[in-house]
């Protein structure tokens, strides 16, 4: 499966859209305060970027190029 960085971002974004609503319902209350600050990266964004830099040929995460 060949999969250009879009459109390999759009399957693995559905695929969050799917889990995370349903892995959110089944983790335990967290007791400690926290702030509710959001990441600047989404987690299919950061999920993106992994599974790019595995399916390449590149050992050293700086010389990757996304284009």
């Amino acid at each position: 499966m060949d999969l250009t960085l879009i459109s390999l971002f759009c399957v693995i974004d559905d695929f969050c859209q799917e889990l995370l609503p349903q892995w959110n319902a089944i983790l335990l209350e967290d007791t400690n305060k926290k702030r509710n600050k959001p990441s600047q990266m989404s987690t299919s964004e950061i999920m993106t970027i992994m599974i790019y830099f595995h399916k390449s040929n590149y050992r050293n995460f700086k010389l990757i190029k996304f284009y």
